[in-house]
């Protein structure tokens, strides 16, 4: 006796993928999505724009005082920290207000961590930024005062 088996949908042929579409490559295509990220964060984000212009005042204090280059080193270290815990904020902050609207002792929970996160990197890149140019400001006043 021959039983007829309806094959099942796992048993069917997978569809054929769609031809690539024309532009970028998903690789560079990644690209564009993240620089649409920063740029959406830059945009939106009024905190990201101070911590921006903080970090060219940093770097341009660097360059006046003729920093070493590992201490640019710990100031972009210092700098791409608190950027990137910007970010993350950021993201934070877009899910809790795609999960709800409405005040959720825990959105808010979320939300707050996210901010004292940014707030914590923020205060690590001030004291990197004391002991990086705290000495080479002390010269400068050294050498100014013993010219008066």
């Amino acid at each position: 006796m021959d039983i007829d088996v309806m094959p099942s949908q796992h048993d069917a042929p997978a569809p054929e993928a769609p031809p690539p579409a024309p532009g970028p490559t998903p690789f560079l295509q990644s690209f564009v999505y993240a620089f649409a990220g920063v740029k959406h964060t830059v945009r939106t984000q009024r905190n990201m724009r101070v911590h921006l212009t903080l970090a060219l005042l940093a770097i341009a204090a660097g360059i006046w005082l003729h920093i070493t280059p590992v201490e640019f080193a710990m100031v972009f270290v210092a700098i791409t920290n608190v950027v990137i815990a910007e970010m993350f904020n950021t993201v934070a902050e877009a899910c809790v207000d795609l999960a709800t609207r409405e005040y959720n002792p825990l959105a808010k929970i979320a939300k707050d961590v996210a901010a004292g996160a940014v707030l914590m990197n923020a205060g690590l890149s001030v004291i990197i930024g004391l002991f990086v140019f705290g000495p080479h400001l002390l010269n400068l006043i050294r050498v100014l005062w013993l010219h008066h």
